[in-house]
């Protein structure tokens, strides 16, 4: 049976480079410095004003995409750092046992970057518009199969790969030239939107896609160098490198306590249900012991929070470590969360979650005016696009639409590529790339609701 090895899937090839890497620094690894080149992207920077669950909300407590990424990074780290600890003991391998650790956090960093505007319904969105749309349509007439369902089933994940390997430092070959260990950590589904057998699969890293057809050939070489196993001979998909489970982890953690904690601190939610549900996650020696102590709620509940991180970290470690032979089979494809001992508890802080904070009467309201802003910006845009590359003389407002857009979403000298896969995904890394605010102001704008000063 085919397995992946650890040699391998730590390599510290970079993306883009051909040199040979630099020799080994403790101090600041080729790991650490990819979670350097995430954070000081302006990718990275531009999460500050992208939701995490209540879109432009009005409490500054409330966590952003940038706040959540954080978070998950340190998770991250501390669950490789814990794995790596005892992989190296079993394995006997010479690399620092901290590599684990900045893998994850340098992935979980840039796990994000490519949702778009008003978070998963900006997704939900986009694809609306794409597959509904007359402008979209034609747009879309002489594009292939594959590239088609790429832009129908515009996929955050598969964004967030793009943005890393080609739009963030696009003069380099690789984007920001991360390490193969980490774009593959990264990539929790590790195939193309179009594979055959997908259906037929169950596996959690199949059930959706992780990069698009024009970046293929750079996972192709990420799968190549970190030894991922191929699921089908001459599909571009493979099994997942065992450290995006740890990624994968420290995300649902995150998300579904703090989200718990936010929709507590903003009244959708009780103390005591917030209180009982949390500590139902842990194992009672986890649970704080002088818990009544504490005169507020709010830091109680906050202490509970921690306490249920720490022991979330534990179980997921313990499964991953219980599972290691599995997981380098690529035979073991189950989130970790849902494996752990106390998983009824995290699927109810889901499910209550979908309910009461999700589906709140504001949030709601947002969601559903971020599918008029987007599919607003795309009719306005892509028409204008349309229009000047139709072959007829563009229209006056076509043309001063387009010089709204920037440069490296049109083309050299503004004049739009003649591949129509290429100029739609230009487009979309412009509108996925806006800001809450951001794509909100110049909707206003360009419909003529608001002027410029106004």
């Amino acid at each position: 049976m085919h397995t992946m090895n650890w040699p391998q899937l730590l390599t510290s090839d970079q993306l883009g480079r051909e040199s040979k890497p630099r020799v080994y620094d403790s101090a600041r690894s080729s790991f650490r410095r990819d979670g350097d080149r995430v954070t000081f992207s302006s990718a990275f920077r531009r999460l500050q004003d992208k939701t995490q669950v209540f879109p432009l909300a009005d409490n500054d407590y409330v966590r952003t995409r940038l706040t959540h990424s954080l978070e998950v990074a340190s998770v991250a780290r501390s669950l490789g750092a814990r794995v790596g600890a005892d992989v190296c003991k079993r394995h006997q391998l010479q690399e620092n046992g901290g590599d684990f650790g900045d893998i994850a956090s340098a992935a979980a960093l840039a796990h994000d970057l490519g949702n778009p505007p008003f978070g998963h319904s900006g997704e939900d969105a986009i694809r609306h518009w794409f597959i509904n749309s007359t402008i979209a349509a034609r747009a879309k007439e002489n594009l292939t199969e594959g590239q088609r369902v790429d832009i129908e089933r515009y996929e955050g994940n598969a964004q967030g790969f793009r943005l890393v390997t080609r739009l963030q430092m696009p003069d380099n070959r690789g984007g920001l030239q991360l390490t193969c260990a980490t774009l593959g950590a990264f990539t929790k589904y590790p195939r193309a939107s179009v594979v055959a057998g997908t259906d037929s699969y169950h596996g959690a890293s199949a059930k959706k896609f992780g990069f698009y057809q024009g970046e293929a050939e750079h996972f192709a070489t990420v799968a190549s160098r970190c030894g991922l196993i191929s699921r089908a001979d001459g599909e571009a998909w493979w099994a997942r490198h065992p450290l995006a489970f740890l990624v994968e982890a420290a995300d649902d953690i995150c998300y579904r306590l703090v989200d718990f904690e936010d929709g507590f601190r903003l009244g959708y939610l009780s103390y005591l249900e917030t209180r009982d549900l949390m500590l139902e996650t842990m194992r009672p020696a986890h649970r704080p012991k002088r818990l009544d102590e504490i005169p507020n709620e709010t830091r109680r509940i906050q202490l509970i929070r921690a306490m249920a991180i720490g022991s979330a970290i534990e179980e997921c470690a313990e499964v991953f470590l219980s599972r290691e032979t599995d997981i380098l089979a690529g035979t073991f494809d189950t989130p970790l969360i849902d494996a752990v001992e106390h998983a009824p508890a995290w699927e109810e802080i889901i499910r209550i979650s979908r309910e009461r904070i999700y589906n709140t009467p504001r949030g709601v309201e947002i969601e559903a005016a971020g599918f008029e802003v987007l599919g607003g910006l795309l009719d306005v845009f892509v028409s204008a696009l349309n229009d000047v590359c139709s072959g007829a003389k563009p229209s006056p407002r076509s043309r001063k639409l387009l010089q709204l857009v920037p440069l490296e979403n049109i083309g050299p000298n503004r004049v739009p590529d003649p591949d129509p896969y290429i100029r739609l995904m230009r487009m979309l890394d412009f509108v996925s790339g806006m800001t809450d605010r951001y794509a909100v102001t110049l909707y206003k704008k360009v419909r003529g609701i608001s002027l410029p000063g106004q």
